[in-house]
């Protein structure tokens, strides 16, 4: 099996601004902070008044199974369980590394 290197994968992607991000989050442009064109700080009083019927989870420690699954894959199995139950979900990954999960090489997966 061939595997697309590192540089491949990320030559390859198209990236969405995080400006096309915040909007169609209904982020106001005035409440992020933009660290370059791809990501960005969200101000605390752009959560909306209504919060309290908002959830919030927060995957902080697991123990990875030998296959390597952990943290990023529980958060990113969690995000799309909830889009298929009809709600809506945002995720925010701090160096995530599925490939050795999902047999892609290299930790531009």
């Amino acid at each position: 099996m061939s595997y697309l290197s590192d540089i491949q994968i990320a030559q390859g992607t198209k990236l969405k601004s995080i400006l096309e991000i915040a909007k169609n989050s209904n982020i106001p442009e005035d409440k992020i902070e933009v660290y370059g064109k791809y990501k960005a700080k969200i101000a605390l009083d752009a959560i909306h008044p209504d919060y309290k019927k908002h959830k919030m989870i927060l995957v902080t420690a697991i123990s990875p199974t030998s296959a390597g699954e952990g943290k990023t894959t529980i958060t990113i199995g969690l995000g799309d369980a909830l889009r298929q139950i009809g709600k809506k979900s945002a995720i925010a990954l701090r160096e995530p590394s599925l490939g050795p999960v999902f047999g892609i090489k290299g930790g531009a997966a």
